[in-house]
Protein backbone atom coordinates (compact mmCIF):
# COMPACT_ATOMS: atom_id res chain seq x y z
CA UNK A 1 0.00 0.00 0.00
CA UNK A 2 2.85 2.35 0.86
CA UNK A 3 4.45 1.46 -2.46
CA UNK A 4 1.22 2.36 -4.30
CA UNK A 5 1.01 5.67 -2.51
CA UNK A 6 4.67 6.43 -3.30
CA UNK A 7 4.09 5.57 -6.96
CA UNK A 8 1.07 7.87 -7.12
CA UNK A 9 3.16 10.61 -5.47
CA UNK A 10 5.86 10.23 -8.12
CA UNK A 11 3.28 10.44 -10.89
CA UNK A 12 1.78 13.57 -9.29
CA UNK A 13 5.21 15.22 -9.00
CA UNK A 14 6.06 14.39 -12.60
CA UNK A 15 2.78 15.84 -13.86
CA UNK A 16 3.17 18.94 -11.68
CA UNK A 17 6.69 19.62 -12.94
CA UNK A 18 5.49 19.16 -16.52
CA UNK A 19 2.66 21.61 -15.88
CA UNK A 20 5.13 24.16 -14.47
CA UNK A 21 7.39 23.75 -17.51
CA UNK A 22 4.45 24.53 -19.79
CA UNK A 23 3.66 27.66 -17.78
CA UNK A 24 7.29 28.76 -17.86
CA UNK A 25 7.46 28.25 -21.61
CA UNK A 26 4.26 30.21 -22.11
CA UNK A 27 5.50 33.14 -20.02
CA UNK A 28 8.86 33.37 -21.77
CA UNK A 29 9.42 35.01 -25.14
CA UNK A 30 9.44 32.48 -27.94
CA UNK A 31 12.41 32.59 -30.24
CA UNK A 32 11.33 33.63 -33.72
CA UNK A 33 12.21 30.99 -36.27
CA UNK A 34 12.91 31.88 -39.90
CA UNK A 35 10.00 31.23 -42.23
CA UNK A 36 10.93 29.75 -45.60
CA UNK A 37 9.11 31.25 -48.61
CA UNK A 38 7.50 28.57 -50.78
CA UNK A 39 6.29 30.34 -53.93
CA UNK A 40 8.00 31.62 -57.07
CA UNK A 41 10.48 34.45 -56.38
CA UNK A 42 9.79 38.09 -57.08
CA UNK A 43 12.81 39.43 -58.96
CA UNK A 44 14.13 42.95 -58.48
CA UNK A 45 17.17 44.19 -60.39
CA UNK A 46 19.92 46.42 -58.99
CA UNK A 47 22.66 48.20 -60.93
CA UNK A 48 25.34 49.47 -58.56
CA UNK A 49 28.88 50.81 -58.81
CA UNK A 50 30.61 48.06 -56.84
CA UNK A 51 33.93 48.77 -58.55
CA UNK A 52 35.53 51.81 -60.18
CA UNK A 53 35.64 55.36 -58.78
CA UNK A 54 32.12 55.14 -57.28
CA UNK A 55 32.81 51.91 -55.38
CA UNK A 56 32.74 53.76 -52.00
CA UNK A 57 29.08 54.46 -52.82
CA UNK A 58 28.01 51.21 -54.46
CA UNK A 59 29.64 48.81 -51.99
CA UNK A 60 27.66 49.93 -48.91
CA UNK A 61 24.52 50.11 -51.05
CA UNK A 62 25.07 46.49 -52.05
CA UNK A 63 25.57 45.43 -48.43
CA UNK A 64 22.38 47.16 -47.31
CA UNK A 65 20.31 45.66 -50.13
CA UNK A 66 21.55 42.16 -49.30
CA UNK A 67 20.73 42.77 -45.63
CA UNK A 68 17.17 43.83 -46.51
CA UNK A 69 16.77 40.82 -48.81
CA UNK A 70 17.87 38.52 -45.99
CA UNK A 71 15.49 40.16 -43.51
CA UNK A 72 12.47 39.91 -45.82
CA UNK A 73 13.09 36.28 -46.72
CA UNK A 74 13.62 35.26 -43.08
CA UNK A 75 10.02 36.42 -42.49
CA UNK A 76 8.57 34.37 -45.33
CA UNK A 77 9.21 36.72 -48.22
CA UNK A 78 6.41 38.72 -49.81
CA UNK A 79 3.17 36.79 -49.31
CA UNK A 80 5.18 33.58 -49.55
CA UNK A 81 7.25 34.73 -52.55
CA UNK A 82 10.98 34.99 -51.83
CA UNK A 83 12.61 38.28 -52.76
CA UNK A 84 15.41 37.74 -55.28
CA UNK A 85 17.61 40.79 -55.90
CA UNK A 86 19.83 40.39 -58.96
CA UNK A 87 22.76 42.80 -58.66
CA UNK A 88 24.89 43.95 -61.58
CA UNK A 89 28.13 45.93 -61.23
CA UNK A 90 28.31 48.84 -63.69
CA UNK A 91 31.95 49.49 -62.72
CA UNK A 92 31.08 53.22 -62.46
CA UNK A 93 30.77 53.27 -66.27
CA UNK A 94 27.60 54.73 -67.88
CA UNK A 95 27.87 52.44 -70.90
CA UNK A 96 28.05 49.36 -68.67
CA UNK A 97 25.12 50.67 -66.63
CA UNK A 98 23.05 50.79 -69.84
CA UNK A 99 24.03 47.23 -70.73
CA UNK A 100 23.30 45.97 -67.22
CA UNK A 101 19.84 47.52 -66.93
CA UNK A 102 18.88 46.26 -70.38
CA UNK A 103 19.92 42.74 -69.39
CA UNK A 104 17.93 42.86 -66.16
CA UNK A 105 14.79 44.05 -67.92
CA UNK A 106 14.84 41.98 -71.11
CA UNK A 107 16.56 38.78 -69.97
CA UNK A 108 15.85 38.55 -66.24
CA UNK A 109 12.36 40.07 -66.47
CA UNK A 110 12.71 41.99 -63.20
CA UNK A 111 9.75 43.90 -61.79
CA UNK A 112 11.72 47.05 -60.90
CA UNK A 113 15.25 48.43 -60.77
CA UNK A 114 17.30 49.93 -57.93
CA UNK A 115 20.34 52.09 -58.78
CA UNK A 116 22.66 53.27 -59.94
CA UNK A 117 25.07 54.73 -57.40
CA UNK A 118 26.30 57.73 -59.37
CA UNK A 119 24.57 60.44 -61.36
CA UNK A 120 26.26 59.63 -64.68
CA UNK A 121 25.47 55.92 -64.56
CA UNK A 122 21.90 56.62 -63.48
CA UNK A 123 21.32 59.11 -66.29
CA UNK A 124 22.46 56.43 -68.73
CA UNK A 125 19.74 54.12 -67.42
CA UNK A 126 16.87 56.62 -67.44
CA UNK A 127 15.99 56.46 -71.18
CA UNK A 128 15.94 52.67 -71.01
CA UNK A 129 13.57 52.33 -68.05
CA UNK A 130 11.35 55.05 -69.54
CA UNK A 131 11.16 53.19 -72.85
CA UNK A 132 10.58 49.80 -71.22
CA UNK A 133 8.12 51.13 -68.62
CA UNK A 134 10.01 49.76 -65.61
CA UNK A 135 10.09 51.63 -62.28
CA UNK A 136 13.55 52.79 -61.17
CA UNK A 137 14.43 53.98 -57.67
CA UNK A 138 17.92 55.43 -57.85
CA UNK A 139 20.58 56.07 -55.22
CA UNK A 140 22.14 59.08 -56.99
CA UNK A 141 21.72 62.74 -56.05
CA UNK A 142 22.04 64.67 -59.32
CA UNK A 143 19.08 67.02 -59.70
CA UNK A 144 18.92 66.40 -63.46
CA UNK A 145 17.75 62.82 -62.82
CA UNK A 146 14.31 63.96 -61.69
CA UNK A 147 14.24 67.53 -62.99
CA UNK A 148 12.31 67.53 -65.20
CA UNK A 149 10.35 64.58 -63.82
CA UNK A 150 10.68 61.25 -65.59
CA UNK A 151 7.53 59.17 -65.17
CA UNK A 152 9.27 55.94 -64.16
CA UNK A 153 12.19 57.36 -62.12
CA UNK A 154 12.37 58.09 -58.37
CA UNK A 155 15.22 58.58 -55.92
CA UNK A 156 16.10 58.03 -52.24
CA UNK A 157 19.03 60.41 -51.44
CA UNK A 158 18.60 64.12 -50.86
CA UNK A 159 19.20 65.95 -54.15
CA UNK A 160 22.28 68.05 -54.77
CA UNK A 161 19.90 71.04 -54.88
CA UNK A 162 18.98 70.38 -51.25
CA UNK A 163 22.62 69.88 -50.30
CA UNK A 164 23.60 73.10 -52.08
CA UNK A 165 21.01 75.04 -50.11
CA UNK A 166 22.59 73.79 -46.86
CA UNK A 167 26.07 74.66 -48.13
CA UNK A 168 25.14 78.16 -49.29
CA UNK A 169 23.30 78.88 -46.04
CA UNK A 170 26.40 77.74 -44.15
CA UNK A 171 28.78 79.87 -46.25
CA UNK A 172 26.64 82.97 -45.79
CA UNK A 173 25.36 82.67 -42.22
CA UNK A 174 28.04 80.67 -40.40
CA UNK A 175 31.31 81.34 -42.25
CA UNK A 176 30.06 84.78 -43.39
CA UNK A 177 32.16 84.67 -46.56
CA UNK A 178 31.44 86.50 -49.80
CA UNK A 179 34.07 84.96 -52.11
CA UNK A 180 34.48 81.22 -52.74
CA UNK A 181 36.31 78.88 -55.08
CA UNK A 182 34.82 75.69 -56.48
CA UNK A 183 36.77 72.52 -57.29
CA UNK A 184 34.65 69.73 -58.73
CA UNK A 185 34.72 66.34 -60.36
CA UNK A 186 34.35 66.61 -64.13
CA UNK A 187 31.65 63.92 -64.10
CA UNK A 188 27.89 64.55 -64.19
CA UNK A 189 27.50 64.83 -60.41
CA UNK A 190 30.41 67.23 -59.95
CA UNK A 191 29.64 69.41 -62.96
CA UNK A 192 25.94 69.59 -62.18
CA UNK A 193 26.62 70.61 -58.58
CA UNK A 194 29.18 73.24 -59.57
CA UNK A 195 26.86 74.69 -62.22
CA UNK A 196 24.03 74.99 -59.70
CA UNK A 197 26.27 76.53 -57.05
CA UNK A 198 27.62 79.11 -59.48
CA UNK A 199 24.09 80.00 -60.55
CA UNK A 200 22.67 80.27 -57.02
CA UNK A 201 25.62 81.87 -55.19
CA UNK A 202 24.71 85.48 -56.14
CA UNK A 203 21.35 85.06 -54.39
CA UNK A 204 23.32 84.60 -51.16
CA UNK A 205 25.65 87.53 -51.79
CA UNK A 206 28.48 85.17 -52.72
CA UNK A 207 30.80 85.43 -55.72
CA UNK A 208 32.56 82.41 -57.24
CA UNK A 209 36.06 83.79 -57.85
CA UNK A 210 37.57 80.55 -59.21
CA UNK A 211 36.30 77.28 -60.67
CA UNK A 212 38.50 74.27 -61.38
CA UNK A 213 37.78 70.62 -62.15
CA UNK A 214 39.52 67.25 -61.94
CA UNK A 215 39.05 63.79 -63.41
CA UNK A 216 37.48 61.02 -61.34
CA UNK A 217 40.74 59.05 -61.37
CA UNK A 218 43.14 61.98 -60.87
CA UNK A 219 45.56 61.46 -57.99
CA UNK A 220 46.93 64.99 -57.60
CA UNK A 221 45.10 68.33 -57.56
CA UNK A 222 47.98 70.61 -56.55
CA UNK A 223 47.84 72.35 -59.93
CA UNK A 224 44.20 73.37 -59.52
CA UNK A 225 44.70 74.26 -55.85
CA UNK A 226 47.74 76.42 -56.61
CA UNK A 227 45.59 78.50 -58.96
CA UNK A 228 42.87 78.78 -56.32
CA UNK A 229 45.41 79.79 -53.68
CA UNK A 230 46.27 82.84 -55.76
CA UNK A 231 42.66 84.10 -55.71
CA UNK A 232 40.81 86.01 -52.95
CA UNK A 233 38.68 82.94 -52.17
CA UNK A 234 37.69 82.80 -48.49
CA UNK A 235 36.48 79.20 -48.66
CA UNK A 236 36.74 76.21 -51.01
CA UNK A 237 33.72 74.16 -52.02
CA UNK A 238 34.64 70.68 -53.28
CA UNK A 239 31.88 68.87 -55.18
CA UNK A 240 32.53 65.21 -55.89
CA UNK A 241 32.65 61.70 -54.47
CA UNK A 242 35.62 59.74 -53.17
CA UNK A 243 38.49 59.37 -53.81
CA UNK A 244 38.93 62.82 -55.43
CA UNK A 245 37.77 64.95 -52.47
CA UNK A 246 40.14 63.08 -50.14
CA UNK A 247 43.05 63.86 -52.47
CA UNK A 248 42.02 67.52 -52.41
CA UNK A 249 42.11 67.55 -48.60
CA UNK A 250 45.61 66.06 -48.55
CA UNK A 251 46.88 68.45 -51.23
CA UNK A 252 45.45 71.45 -49.37
CA UNK A 253 47.37 70.43 -46.28
CA UNK A 254 50.56 69.97 -48.30
CA UNK A 255 50.15 73.47 -49.78
CA UNK A 256 49.44 75.02 -46.40
CA UNK A 257 45.99 76.25 -47.45
CA UNK A 258 44.05 77.44 -44.40
CA UNK A 259 40.72 78.43 -45.95
CA UNK A 260 37.71 76.31 -44.92
CA UNK A 261 37.01 73.17 -46.94
CA UNK A 262 33.27 72.63 -47.48
CA UNK A 263 32.43 69.36 -49.22
CA UNK A 264 29.37 67.84 -50.85
CA UNK A 265 27.17 65.08 -49.50
CA UNK A 266 29.21 62.79 -51.77
CA UNK A 267 31.78 62.35 -48.97
CA UNK A 268 29.28 61.28 -46.32
CA UNK A 269 30.97 58.02 -45.39
CA UNK A 270 34.01 56.94 -43.39
CA UNK A 271 35.87 56.16 -46.61
CA UNK A 272 36.63 59.88 -46.95
CA UNK A 273 38.23 59.93 -43.49
CA UNK A 274 40.11 56.73 -44.25
CA UNK A 275 41.51 58.13 -47.53
CA UNK A 276 42.21 61.67 -46.35
CA UNK A 277 43.66 60.72 -42.97
CA UNK A 278 44.49 63.65 -40.70
CA UNK A 279 43.71 66.05 -43.56
CA UNK A 280 40.01 65.19 -43.12
CA UNK A 281 39.84 67.06 -39.81
CA UNK A 282 37.97 70.34 -40.10
CA UNK A 283 36.15 69.43 -43.31
CA UNK A 284 32.45 70.36 -43.21
CA UNK A 285 29.76 68.83 -45.44
CA UNK A 286 25.97 68.37 -45.67
CA UNK A 287 24.59 64.91 -44.97
CA UNK A 288 21.56 63.02 -43.78
CA UNK A 289 20.71 63.20 -40.10
CA UNK A 290 21.25 59.46 -39.74
CA UNK A 291 25.01 60.06 -39.37
CA UNK A 292 24.26 61.89 -36.12
CA UNK A 293 21.28 59.96 -34.70
CA UNK A 294 20.95 62.41 -31.80
CA UNK A 295 19.83 65.01 -34.38
CA UNK A 296 16.67 62.92 -34.93
CA UNK A 297 13.96 63.24 -32.25
CA UNK A 298 14.37 60.43 -29.74
CA UNK A 299 11.43 58.03 -29.73
CA UNK A 300 10.31 59.01 -33.22
CA UNK A 301 9.64 56.31 -35.80
CA UNK A 302 12.54 57.66 -37.87
CA UNK A 303 14.98 57.43 -34.94
CA UNK A 304 13.83 53.89 -34.15
CA UNK A 305 14.34 52.90 -37.81
CA UNK A 306 17.87 54.34 -37.86
CA UNK A 307 18.83 52.68 -34.57
CA UNK A 308 17.46 49.32 -35.70
CA UNK A 309 19.24 49.53 -39.07
CA UNK A 310 22.52 50.55 -37.40
CA UNK A 311 22.36 47.51 -35.10
CA UNK A 312 21.49 45.08 -37.89
CA UNK A 313 24.17 46.47 -40.23
CA UNK A 314 26.81 46.31 -37.48
CA UNK A 315 25.84 42.75 -36.60
CA UNK A 316 25.93 41.62 -40.23
CA UNK A 317 29.06 43.41 -41.43
CA UNK A 318 30.87 44.71 -38.30
CA UNK A 319 30.65 48.19 -39.86
CA UNK A 320 28.99 51.49 -39.01
CA UNK A 321 26.22 52.72 -41.31
CA UNK A 322 26.71 55.60 -43.73
CA UNK A 323 24.44 57.56 -46.02
CA UNK A 324 25.12 55.31 -49.01
CA UNK A 325 24.07 52.21 -47.11
CA UNK A 326 20.91 54.13 -46.21
CA UNK A 327 20.27 55.05 -49.86
CA UNK A 328 20.41 51.38 -50.89
CA UNK A 329 18.31 50.14 -47.98
CA UNK A 330 15.61 52.76 -48.53
CA UNK A 331 15.52 52.16 -52.30
CA UNK A 332 14.88 48.43 -52.03
CA UNK A 333 12.44 48.94 -49.13
CA UNK A 334 10.37 51.46 -51.10
CA UNK A 335 10.18 49.09 -54.08
CA UNK A 336 9.19 46.13 -51.90
CA UNK A 337 6.54 48.08 -49.99
CA UNK A 338 5.01 49.10 -53.32
CA UNK A 339 5.21 45.50 -54.55
CA UNK A 340 3.40 44.25 -51.44
CA UNK A 341 0.49 46.59 -52.11
CA UNK A 342 0.39 46.51 -55.90
CA UNK A 343 1.39 42.94 -56.72
CA UNK A 344 3.87 41.87 -59.41
CA UNK A 345 2.88 44.46 -62.00
CA UNK A 346 5.42 47.07 -63.15
CA UNK A 347 2.90 49.82 -63.86
CA UNK A 348 1.04 49.31 -60.58
CA UNK A 349 4.34 49.29 -58.65
CA UNK A 350 5.25 52.62 -60.27
CA UNK A 351 1.89 54.11 -59.37
CA UNK A 352 2.18 52.87 -55.80
CA UNK A 353 5.66 54.40 -55.37
CA UNK A 354 4.39 57.74 -56.69
CA UNK A 355 1.60 57.66 -54.10
CA UNK A 356 3.89 56.76 -51.20
CA UNK A 357 3.23 59.02 -48.21
CA UNK A 358 4.87 59.02 -44.78
CA UNK A 359 7.18 56.08 -45.50
CA UNK A 360 9.72 56.01 -42.67
CA UNK A 361 13.12 55.22 -44.14
CA UNK A 362 16.68 55.56 -42.92
CA UNK A 363 17.46 58.76 -44.83
CA UNK A 364 14.17 60.33 -43.71
CA UNK A 365 10.42 60.17 -44.15
CA UNK A 366 9.46 59.85 -47.82
CA UNK A 367 6.57 61.58 -49.54
CA UNK A 368 6.28 61.20 -53.31
CA UNK A 369 3.70 62.67 -55.66
CA UNK A 370 3.17 63.20 -59.41
CA UNK A 371 5.12 66.48 -59.07
CA UNK A 372 7.77 65.21 -56.63
CA UNK A 373 9.86 62.11 -57.34
CA UNK A 374 12.56 63.07 -54.81
CA UNK A 375 10.77 62.07 -51.62
CA UNK A 376 12.86 63.97 -49.04
CA UNK A 377 13.25 67.64 -48.08
CA UNK A 378 16.13 69.92 -47.12
CA UNK A 379 15.15 69.52 -43.45
CA UNK A 380 16.38 65.92 -43.62
CA UNK A 381 19.95 67.29 -43.93
CA UNK A 382 22.38 68.76 -41.41
CA UNK A 383 25.92 70.14 -41.65
CA UNK A 384 28.63 67.88 -40.23
CA UNK A 385 32.22 68.65 -39.23
CA UNK A 386 34.96 66.03 -39.02
CA UNK A 387 36.77 66.30 -35.67
CA UNK A 388 39.56 63.83 -34.82
CA UNK A 389 38.23 61.41 -37.41
CA UNK A 390 34.65 61.54 -36.09
CA UNK A 391 31.41 63.16 -37.27
CA UNK A 392 30.13 66.06 -35.17
CA UNK A 393 27.04 68.12 -35.92
CA UNK A 394 28.05 71.61 -37.04
CA UNK A 395 26.15 74.72 -36.08
CA UNK A 396 24.48 76.18 -39.14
Amino acid sequence: MIRDRFGKFLIFCTCFMFFLSILAGGCGKKEEKPVTPTKEPYKIGAVLSISGPNAPLGTPEQRAIRLYEKEINSKGGIDGHPLEVIIEDDESDPAKASTAVTKLITQMNVLAIVGSSGTGTTLAMVPIVEKENVPLVCCAAGAQITNPINKWVFRTPPTDTMALQKVLDYLKNTLKVTKVAVLHDANAFGTGGADALQAQAPDYGITVVARESYGSTDTDMTGQLTKIKQTPAQALVVWGTNPGPAVVAQNMKQLGMKIPYVGSHGIANKKFIELAGAAADGVVFPAGRLLIPSSIPEGSKWRKAVDRFARAYKEEYQLEIDTFAAHGYDAIAIVVEALKKAGPDRAKIRDQIENTKGFVGIDGVYNYSPTNHDGLSVDDLIMIRIVNGKWVQEKS
